[in-house]
């Protein structure tokens, strides 16, 4: 049977495709009610789509429960207003995964400093964003689980990803402080 989630309510970021997709769909197919975050775009975090709502459309098409939310993670008052927003709509916020990430993957030697800054935005201070907003629900519940989404591209470095291998084990150390 695995683990059930009924009753509970998860926020997802970056869920309209990839790992986080399948982290919205599994959270939904054990019972949460998931917020499918998702701003739109490619992997490289350009352009618009309506990814979050089609994931929620997948979701509630196999008889769960979801609502699609655009915040972008690096706009802290617009993932407030997301949290708020969730707390509004079913009054807790249970499980927050931070899977929101882009790529601009260059030597870093080529590396456009507005690059590595955008990737850092996203990834590291998107998750600090996200568990700041969240946490004081969590505290107030006594009860919250969050997820990190880091890669072995932090721990062992990978060419071309110094901005995405910085953000990356960062989050390593923001894990293990929380």
């Amino acid at each position: 049977m695995g683990l059930d989630f009924s009753d509970r309510v998860a926020i997802v970021t970056g869920a309209g495709g990839g790992l986080g997709r399948e982290h919205a769909l599994a959270l939904a197919r054990r019972g949460a009610k998931v917020v499918v975050n998702d701003p739109g775009g490619a992997v490289d975090g350009r352009g618009n789509s309506s990814a979050a709502e089609k994931v929620v459309q997948e979701i509630e098409a196999a008889g769960g429960i979801a609502m699609a939310n655009h915040a972008s993670v690096t706009d802290f008052e617009a993932v407030q207003a997301m949290v708020e927003q969730v707390m509004e709509r079913w009054g807790q916020i249970d499980v927050l995964v931070n899977n929101a990430g882009i790529l601009r993957d260059k030597s870093f030697a080529k590396m456009d400093l507005a690059d590595f800054r955008n990737v850092v935005e996203v990834h590291l201070m998107g998750s600090v964003h996200c568990c700041k907003a969240a946490w004081p629900h969590m505290q107030a519940a006594n009860y919250g689980r969050i997820v990190l989404t880091t890669s072995s591209s932090g721990l062992f470095g990978n060419f071309g990803q110094s901005n995405y291998g910085a953000a990356k084990m960062a989050l390593v150390g923001l894990m293990q402080t929380l």
